[in-house]
């Protein structure tokens, strides 16, 4: 387990980030707030350049990799929005990106990808192949290849995660969606920075309950991912640094089905016209789910992107009119 950056560190990357990725807004959506119980504050990073919090990770990564060693280019697999996240930072701070992808992958994400300037290959049937692809052509090309968790990748993430808890009334408790894990340990990381009592509260995937089985017995614990539509949490085998640092950060963690994913998307878009993709719109499912625990408190939740593809969405919106 690494130590959680503080908040001089947090704060003196944070210009360069804000650079590149200009701070996101939170907001109190009346709609929500009556649907939910309590004073409900949205960070959207939905709203960012790329539609994912992962934006600012990848953005500190390369510049501390640039401090580091004398790479050129970075490699990375991805189902898309690391992937994005490592093509928008990479070109704008001089590397080549290469990112690949399993066939099969959402072709919208795919596009994006590429337009963000990222060579993207397609290999392999699921996100294994793509990884252990990824360190091949590392090998073969002399490519840096960037890991889907690491501690600057929670440093640029807490540039945002400082901001919310900044500049949000105090906060209850704020829910936070967890796949590998640097979302949630940024939140983490700025908590600890300003010394606040703000409860955090992670949210998982029935379907994908890695996370979940490894926080209540105390040790990693692999599962199947099989969730249909929270793809961002779809981490089969948690990070054992990144469990360290939930164990002794999270209090508790949620878990959510897919039914009640797809609820909360459509809800996110009838009471806000926000675009949540599954694993965004996790948290507020965890609040409805949770209204016992929330009623008439302040709480935070994180809607960390909105990268959802459009035959999904559709199919969504039609459900809520059948």
């Amino acid at each position: 387990m690494f130590p959680l950056p503080g908040r001089s560190e947090i704060e003196q990357i944070a210009p360069l980030i804000d650079g590149f990725v200009p701070p996101t807004p939170q907001f109190s959506w009346p709609l929500l707030n009556a649907r939910t119980g309590c004073e409900l504050w949205v960070k959207h990073e939905n709203h960012t350049a790329i539609g994912s919090f992962k934006i600012r990770g990848a953005v500190a990564y390369l510049a501390r990799l640039r401090e580091r060693e004398p790479a050129t280019g970075v490699i990375a697999a991805t189902r898309g929005n690391f992937g994005q996240a490592v093509a928008f930072a990479a070109t704008r701070q001089g590397f080549t990106a290469t990112v690949v992808a399993p066939h099969g992958n959402n072709p919208e994400k795919n596009r994006a990808m590429r337009a963000l300037g990222a060579e993207l290959i397609e290999h392999g049937a699921d996100f294994q192949a793509a990884i252990e692809h990824s360190i091949v052509l590392a090998r073969e090309r002399g490519l840096h290849a960037m890991p889907s968790f690491h501690r600057d990748l929670v440093l640029g993430n807490a540039v945002s995660a400082l901001h919310f808890l900044k500049n949000a009334p105090a906060l209850d408790a704020v829910y936070v969606p967890i796949g590998l894990g640097s979302g949630i340990c940024a939140l983490a990381a700025a908590r600890e920075a300003l010394g606040l009592p703000t409860r955090l509260i992670g949210v998982a995937s029935t379907a994908a309950p890695g996370i979940a089985l490894s926080f209540a017995s105390r040790q990693l614990t692999a599962h199947p991912a099989t969730t249909r539509i929270a793809d961002g949490m779809a981490c089969s085998t948690p990070h054992p640094d990144a469990l360290a640092l939930i164990l002794k950060h999270v209090e508790r963690i949620v878990t959510v089905t897919d039914d009640e994913v797809e609820a909360a998307i459509r809800i996110y878009f009838s009471d806000t016209h926000n675009i949540a993709e599954g694993a965004a719109a996790a948290a507020l499912a965890a609040v409805l789910q949770d209204r016992a625990h929330v009623s008439g408190r302040r709480i935070g939740i994180v809607c960390s992107g909105g990268n959802i593809d459009t035959p999904t969405f559709a199919r969504l919106l039609a459900a809520s009119s059948a």
